[in-house]
C-alpha cells in the first residue's frame, strides 16, 4: 500500500468528493448495470437530456416509460428508475435517514430499492456519502487489484481479503481506491 499511496495523488484531491446528490447517483447507478462504461455513459447522456440537464425524483416521474426506453433503457431499468422516483416523491425512501445509518444498515436500506443490490449499495456509500470504510468485496477490479498487488492468485483467498479489510478498518475506502488506481490509471468515478 506504500508504493501506492507514493504513486498516486491522494484520492481528496480527486475523487472522494460527492455530488452529494443521491438519487443522480442511483440513477446513474442503475443505467450503468451490467453494461460497458461506454455504453453506460452514451445511455445516461441521452437520459440527462431526457430530463433536460435536471435529474429530479419529480422530472423522472413524469417520463413516460417509452421515453425512458428510447433513452437506450432496458424493461428493467425503467422499471427501477420509475420505482426510486416514486419512493422519492412518496417519502418511501428517504435518503435524509442515510448519513444516521451504519454502513451495514445504510446497505441493507438503499438494497431494498429496486434494482440496487449491495454492490451498488457500496458505490452509493463510497461515491456519494464518501463513508470512509468501505470494503466492496464483490468489485471484480477490486480483487484483480489485491491480486496483483498481493502476488495472489485471481480471485484472492477469502481469508486473505477478510485480513486486508481488518488490515485497513477503518480506511478501507482510502485502501479500495488506491488499489482500483494501480490497475486503472484514470480515477475511478461514479
Amino acid at each position: 500500500m506504500f508504493a501506492l499511496i507514493k504513486k498516486y495523488k491522494s484520492p481528496s484531491e480527486t475523487i472522494l468528493t460527492s455530488r452529494k446528490d443521491v438519487f443522480f447517483s442511483l440513477c446513474k447507478s442503475i443505467i450503468g448495470q451490467q453494461i460497458s462504461v461506454a455504453a453506460a455513459n452514451a445511455v445516461f447522456f441521452k437520459f440527462k437530456k431526457k430530463c433536460k440537464n435536471k435529474i429530479t425524483a419529480k422530472i423522472v416521474n413524469e417520463l413516460t416509460t417509452s421515453q425512458l426506453k428510447s433513452c437506450g433503457l432496458s424493461r428493467q431499468k425503467v422499471k427501477g428508475i420509475k420505482s426510486l422516483a416514486k419512493k422519492v416523491i412518496d417519502k418511501t425512501f428517504n435518503p435524509k435517514l442515510i448519513p444516521k445509518m451504519s454502513d451495514e444498515e445504510a446497505i441493507i436500506y438503499l438494497s431494498e430499492l429496486r434494482q440496487i443490490g449491495r454492490w451498488s449499495a457500496e458505490m452509493i456509500l463510497l461515491f456519494t456519502y464518501n463513508r470512509p470504510n468501505i470494503w466492496p468485496i464483490q468489485d471484480i477490479g477490486l480483487l484483480r487489484a489485491i491480486s496483483k498487488n498481493y502476488n495472489k492468485k485471481y480471485f484472492p483467498p477469502e481469508n486473505f481479503v477478510k485480513l486486508l479489510n481488518k488490515k485497513f478498518s477503518p480506511y478501507c475506502s482510502v485502501a479500495t481506491w488506491y488499489l482500483w488506481r494501480s490497475i486503472d490509471p484514470e480515477p475511478i468515478q461514479y
